[in-house]
């Protein structure tokens, strides 16, 4: 019998930016910096960011008193403290400005430098989750 493998909530958020970094790797036949610079200019990095999405999640969860759909088990306190700090992090690690390059040139200034950091590290975490949990057809990327 093949056993279901329940994922951190945590991972939740880095799923949905992983498989949209490879989304538009594929849609566009990018490497992974320029799918991952691509999606720092996206709708769902924007919502991300700005904590809507977390938001939104959070709101959906309490309106089925905390209960997951897919597993039908309540959500540790616990756990939904995480989830509030998991959204306090991505606002300060992923912030927007307006223009994120140097004037004269492609460098990217520090904080837009910060985002790209943060996003990769999200992403290398799940294909070490991926790994570790023996689901390597999920890892598509190939970061770690």
């Amino acid at each position: 019998m093949k056993q279901t493998i329940e994922k951190p909530y945590v991972l939740y958020v880095a799923e949905v930016i992983y498989l949209e970094i490879l989304k538009i790797k594929k849609q566009d036949n990018l490497n992974n910096i320029d799918a991952f610079e691509r999606f720092i200019g996206s709708e769902i990095f924007k919502r991300i960011s700005s904590g809507r999405f977390h938001d939104d999640w959070l709101n959906e969860l309490k309106k089925n008193d905390f209960i997951d759909q897919s597993s039908g088990k309540k959500i540790p306190i616990e756990t939904l403290r995480l989830l509030e700090i998991q959204k306090d992090s991505m606002i300060k690690q992923l912030i927007q400005y307006p223009d994120l390059y140097y004037a004269k040139s492609q460098f990217p200034l520090e904080i837009a430098q910060r985002s790209f950091d943060h996003l990769w590290r999200i992403c290398e975490s799940y294909e070490l989750w991926c790994k570790e949990t023996g689901q390597n057809k999920l890892i598509k990327l190939k970061l770690i």
